[in-house]
């Protein structure tokens, strides 16, 4: 029985971890196959079975097969699961598992031919000191990457080449006969064959022709096959989806709490369509605030293993990219019966909180209901009313204007509360990209933030915590959002980083998320807030679904959860369930098993699929800023100094376009790179740039295929 053709169910996931305890247990001592079949009282019938479970718990990277024959655990021998990220020039990188602070530095001759993002066993040869990264050697490769390489066709006489749209991966040779029809800028999808060895370079086969580069849509439609996103939904998924209503019934209404008539809105972008959150509040005859948050009862529509559920779960996340939304849900639902449109009846899931005049919960109720929003409004509109006074604005949202006042009273509160306890409040300029009908990009700047959209983010992190607290102290199964202490190596690295511009934060081992926010108060409104706040931001951890509490760092929070975006986010649907089932008479014995069973892979696969609609969002971003500035070229613009490399200087213009001013490309001087203190320095003039400066660029080169931008400095009159 082959590992592939084994079932992963409940079952299979049980079994692994049941070994993955015993090899992991301090009384184990290295044990080959058949003794451990002994040990653990294998039945006979089920030796291939067991064989499976082994395999699979190597392929993870958990275990390791000595030559001996011994399972040990593979931290036990200093070896480490990791994916490999390549670099052109024949080195990478080990990025440790749960981690993105852990990168392994790998020379060419120790990477064991492998791909980018290949998954692998790294040895550490050389601990990390200092800034200095650790060192290491791969000695096996678990599994080939996954991901699907994307790249341009560039024909030759009976065979070809496939440069790649992933910068990282090498050309790629295609032998004849292997081309599916693809000609010289064709856009490709490429499959490996062949691995590459020291002397020659990887050789695949095509097994999908795009479009031409320049074809409309092309661009996009090939980050989405880079990263293996799902446009179209199965089938089933369909047929389940056609037989959705289209308005609630009396009888999904029976049962439920009636808010209907409460003033109910929706506040949200100019250009939103679904609306999964709506508010109401209420003043309370003590004086306090009665905040309700409605969120869409997705979980009614989307039962627990249909086909909607498992195309939900595969996704994991809705995907923005620049020209159009991946939804994790068809639209019939995301933008019809789940979304809470105005001046229609839906259901809920509402979290009811009373907040005193201090920040605090001091009452809530979590609550199936039926809700009928009043009106649907925009960010940029209740901004006007609530920090502008905008008489125009004000008489068209008349009968909400009170409301709208007490609510940013109470959002004052909630985040001055916030502030106190710690968290911390990071100011990036999101990047807002315009496009015309055609994907051309019109415009591109920072996006808008105001007290409207800092409103609603404080409705929904009260209401998260708030949830997160409850059904930690009940018990129950549950998925949390957890945002773990910073590695006190990395502290000390940032400590260094920010002595360079005279700031200083106290803490060794640990550090208090106040001190990280009285940093990024301090720094606020600096020409270096970005770039500070960026190097804080590296020096954390990165914020995961887990099944156990870990409260999060970042918003100095003992307990925190998604259960604000059903519509978008899978986690917050899966908790939804746990909370109906709890509500409605609690949850039997037999489910806890199952959420018990389930739920760590649940959050681990969620934590995967969203870091990977960010890193697609994040390319979709590059390549329209590349086609931007294309048509910008010899244009002079204002930037900060955002990187400093030993090759190159980024700068991030006021548009929030970055680019690379190459130091062979600057010819005042030759400039020597300072690591420890962020900058290069001319040798002849002493001329230095740092991280942070403010400086004059010129763009020189745009590359759409690379999704890259390059400068060079332009120097003010009399300034050479």
């Amino acid at each position: 029985m082959e590992f592939d053709t084994i079932k992963i169910d409940s079952k299979f996931i049980e079994r692994k971890k049941l070994v993955k305890e015993f090899v992991n247990s301090q009384e184990y001592i290295p044990l080959r196959r058949g003794e451990m079949r002994v040990v653990l009282q294998v039945p006979k019938q089920e030796q291939e079975y067991f064989n499976a479970v082994i395999d699979s718990l190597m392929l993870s990277g958990d275990i390791y097969e000595t030559k001996k024959g011994k399972i040990v655990t593979t931290s036990s021998i200093n070896l480490y699961p990791a994916v490999f990220i390549s670099n052109p020039k024949g080195f990478g990188f080990a990025r440790l598992e749960d981690s993105n602070d852990n990168d392994v530095y790998i020379p060419p001759e120790n990477t064991f031919n492998a791909m980018h993002k290949d998954k692998v066993l790294v040895r550490i040869t050389h601990p990390a000191y200092g800034t200095k990264r650790a060192l290491g050697e791969i000695v096996k490769i678990l599994s080939q990457s996954t991901e699907v390489i994307v790249g341009t066709f560039d024909e030759g006489k009976g065979f070809g080449f496939v440069v790649c749209d992933d910068r990282k991966i090498n050309d790629i040779f295609i032998p004849k006969g292997s081309t599916k029809g693809a000609v010289t800028g064709s856009k490709v999808v490429v499959n490996v064959t062949k691995h590459p060895s020291p002397n020659k370079c990887a050789e695949g086969e095509i097994v999908e022709v795009l479009g031409h580069k320049d074809d409309p849509g092309v661009d996009i439609l090939s980050i989405i096959r880079q990263f293996n996103l799902s446009v179209d939904y199965p089938e089933d998924v369909y047929e389940q989806t056609e037989n959705m209503p289209e308005d609630i019934t009396n009888a999904e209404i029976e049962g439920r709490e009636d808010l209907r008539n409460i003033i109910t809105v929706t506040i949200d972008g100019d250009d939103s369509k679904d609306f999964d959150d709506a508010v109401s509040l209420e003043i309370l005859d003590n004086g306090n605030y009665n905040l309700g948050v409605h969120i869409a009862d997705v979980s009614h529509y989307v039962t627990e293993n249909s086909p909607l559920d498992k195309e939900a779960y595969k996704r994991g996340t809705s995907v923005y990219m620049a020209d159009r939304v991946i939804p994790m849900l068809p639209h019939r639902l995301s933008n019809g019966i789940c979304s809470l449109n105005p001046n229609v009846d839906r259901l809920t899931l509402s979290c009811i909180m009373e907040i005193d005049h201090s920040g605090n919960v001091i009452n809530h109720r979590v609550v199936e209901a039926v809700i009928n929003s009043k009106c649907r409004m925009t960010y940029t509109k209740v901004n006007k009313v609530i920090e502008h006074h905008d008489n125009e604005q004000i008489k068209e949202y008349m009968d909400f204007v009170p409301m709208l006042e007490d609510m940013n009273k109470l959002r004052l509160i909630l985040n001055h509360k916030r502030k106190q306890r710690g968290s911390v409040n990071f100011d990036f300029p999101e990047t807002k990209i315009t496009l015309d009908n055609n994907g051309k990009v019109i415009n591109i700047g920072p996006y808008e933030r105001n007290f409207a959209t800092n409103l609603i983010e404080e409705f929904m992190l009260v209401c998260n915590e708030t949830i997160a607290e409850d059904y930690y102290w009940q018990e129950t199964p549950f998925v949390f959002r957890n945002h773990e202490q910073p590695d006190g190596e990395k502290i000390e690295g940032l400590k260094k980083l920010i002595s360079a511009f005279g700031y200083k934060i106290k803490g060794k081992d640990e550090i208090h998320p106040k001190e990280i926010q009285s940093l990024v108060e301090k720094v606020g409104g600096t020409p270096q807030e970005h770039i500070i706040s960026r190097m804080i931001l590296r020096s954390m951890k990165q914020a995961k679904y887990q099944a156990e509490n870990l409260g999060h760092f970042g918003l100095a929070a003992k307990f925190y959860c998604h259960f604000t975006s059903p519509i978008r986010r899978y986690p917050d649907l899966q908790i939804h369930r746990i909370i109906k089932e709890v509500i409605n008479g609690g949850i039997l014995p037999n489910r806890i098993n199952h959420y018990d069973k389930i739920l760590s892979e649940v959050a681990y696969h969620c934590s995967t699929t969203e870091r990977t609609a960010a890193d697609a969002e994040r390319e979709s971003d590059r390549l329209k800023m590349a086609q931007y500035m294309s048509e910008h070229i010899g244009e002079e613009y204002y930037g900060i100094i955002s990187g400093v490399t030993s090759y190159g200087i980024y700068v991030e213009l006021d548009n929030t376009v970055e680019g690379m001013v190459s130091l062979n490309a600057i010819e005042d001087d030759f400039y020597d790179y300072e690591e420890e203190n962020l900058c290069v320095v001319g040798k002849r003039t002493g001329k230095i740039y740092r991280l942070g400066d403010n400086v004059k660029i010129k763009v020189i080169r745009a590359d759409i295929q690379a999704r890259t931008v390059d400068f060079m400095f332009a120097y003010e009159e009399g300034e050479e």
